[in-house]
């Protein structure tokens, strides 16, 4: 073995992005809703699994437990979990001080502004508060505290410190703890990149994918020597990494890589949707589409939502410098637990990102994607969300994510201004979390159990669905976005069974869609090519969003 001897990364290794030791996502990227998950979820399971480690780890080897606030750690470690809590306790002293500040003050106001002037509360505010809070009511006299986002990145609230990359062996698709609940403690087979998330230095790393370089560079770039090799060899391989070919064919071509993400070719251009590509485990229960894949370059990467599996970190990263521009929703500025995508999108060092609002499109030639309304999952909290319509040539794809079809009416109103839709891609986790699950934490007051349990992150049912394809005209359906695949688990914790009420109401649709002739009814699973041939004419005038430096004229 040589420092000249060339090597790449190993499908097989997984490169997680970490913050404190813990999975990083969207909201652990924005320093407000950090903080809150930070004192009301992290530190809050640490203790309880320090109270007692045995119980968490008999509810972590318990299926009906999966996604609970158990820590996935054997109790053998517990010296380990009680180092990383008191280290977090100073490191993260002064987001701990922003949380509890943030929560008193905003309990006061409550109690005390009824509706007359917030002028006097400035003066009263929390020091930890000062300069990053304007205090605002809505229409009925409630307040409101609104955080300039953009400027709390610039304080001591946003600790790039605390990032860093963990490169590991994914031997197989489960072999993954589960994210929101488990921090990832040292492990000698293991290495631990310090770096901020805007490092251009990342893309480097992922260059490595498909080019080899010698050994001696890869050692320099993760900051290693020879006596790291033994952790170093087993993530990289000397095989040559597969070639993708570009899509030149007459058809709009879609392929499906699990979960909602869904790669758009034609006409030179290449669109991926909510971009999620699964790690090619070493010992893999079903194939996968992987990042070998993909276009040399992604001309659009598109976000419907902010939620772990739809904004994910890991392969944002992975792509970023293949990725020309990421489009992304909008969000009101209101709402501390609503964090702008545009900022976190730039804060892990994306150059080009653009947020739309319903009904800006983006144009390319021959084709433009469209921000269309996305309704519910979001347990009835203020969200920056949307759909898309991407219309290629002649043909219009609705990739609706997991939208709930609440008002069939606004669909309908879509058809008549875009004209049929006859290609849509729609989640149907009709059961969805509770409330408390995803946002518990950042809620200032506890819900009432009846509340909790009817206000979830859950899409269409079957009649929903029904009504959404029917509004829009649709002639192809595929259900996706429920979780199946078993690479996701990490993420999203138990996928549905067969028996479960998502699948068996997805099974309705498709039963309904095949009555009604529908060209093609499926429910994609692993992976999925399927061509469009583009025989329709489609109306369309949408409010453009003007894109004149992009270069699209590439060969």
């Amino acid at each position: 073995m040589s420092d000249k001897d060339a090597y790449r990364l190993a499908d097989s290794t997984a490169v997680e992005p970490l913050i404190n030791s813990w999975l990083a996502w969207s909201d652990t990227i924005s320093p407000a809703p950090y903080s809150m998950h930070l004192v009301n979820y992290q530190l809050k399971t640490l203790n309880s699994y320090l109270t007692n480690p045995e119980a968490h780890a008999q509810a972590s080897r318990n299926p009906k437990f999966m996604g609970g606030p158990f820590v996935d750690i054997p109790p053998s470690r517990v010296d380990e979990v009680r180092q990383l809590l008191a280290a977090t306790m100073k490191s993260q002293r002064e987001n701990i001080e922003f949380a509890n500040a943030l929560k008193q003050f905003y309990d006061q106001l409550t109690k005390e502004a009824k509706g007359q002037s917030l002028e006097p509360y400035y003066e009263r505010k929390p020091a930890a508060l000062n300069g990053y809070v304007e205090l605002v009511y809505d229409y009925y006299n409630h307040p409101i505290v609104r955080f300039f986002e953009s400027l709390l990145y610039e304080s001591p609230y946003y600790n790039k410190q605390a990032q860093s990359l963990r490169l590991f062996q994914q031997p197989d698709d489960d072999s993954r703890r589960f994210f929101l609940n488990t921090p990832r403690l040292q492990d000698a087979q293991q290495i631990d990149w310090q770096l901020p998330f805007e490092s251009t230095a990342i893309d480097e790393l992922f260059k490595l994918c498909a080019e080899a370089q010698p050994l001696g560079g890869i050692r320099e770039m993760l900051n290693l020597n020879e006596a790291d090799d033994a952790r170093l060899l087993p993530l990289l391989t000397k095989e040559s990494a597969p070639k993708s070919e570009k899509w030149t064919g007459p058809t709009v071509r879609i392929r499906y890589f699990g979960h909602a993400c869904v790669l758009v070719e034609w006409n030179g251009i290449s669109i991926l949707t909510d971009p999620w590509i699964g790690v090619t485990s070493q010992r893999r229960e079903i194939e996968r589409l992987s990042y070998h894949d993909l276009p040399e370059k992604i001309d659009f990467a598109i976000i419907t939502h902010g939620h772990h599996d739809h904004f994910v970190l890991e392969t944002l990263l992975h792509l970023r410098s293949r990725i020309e521009c990421l489009v992304v929703p909008r969000t009101s500025g209101m709402f501390y637990a609503d964090p702008s995508l545009k900022l976190v999108a730039e804060k892990i060092g994306f150059k080009n990102v653009v947020a739309v609002e319903p009904l800006e499109s983006i144009k390319f030639p021959g084709g433009e994607i469209i921000a269309v309304p996305f309704l519910g999952e979001h347990a009835d909290l203020p969200h920056g969300k949307t759909g898309y319509v991407v219309r290629a040539g002649r043909e219009q794809i609705l990739f609706a994510a997991d939208s709930n079809c609440l008002d069939k009416a606004m669909y309908v109103n879509l058809r008549k201004l875009l004209g049929p839709i006859e290609t849509v891609f729609l989640g149907m986790e009709c059961v969805g979390a509770p409330i408390s699950w995803m946002y518990g934490s950042l809620l200032p007051i506890r819900q009432q159990y009846s509340h909790d349990q009817s206000r979830r992150t859950k899409g269409c049912d079957s009649t929903a669905a029904c009504n959404l394809l029917v509004a829009v005209g649709a002639r192809r359906v595929y259900i996706y976005a429920l979780g199946s695949e078993p690479w996701l688990q990490y993420c999203m914790g138990l996928g549905p069974s067969e028996n479960s009420p998502q699948l068996s109401e997805a099974r309705n649709v498709l039963a309904w869609a095949t009555d009604k002739n529908f060209i093609e009814a499926r429910r994609p699973y692993g992976m999925y090519e399927t061509h469009l041939d583009g025989l329709r004419v489609v109306p369309a005038q949408i409010y453009s969003v003007a894109k004149q430096h992009f270069n699209f004229g590439r060969a």
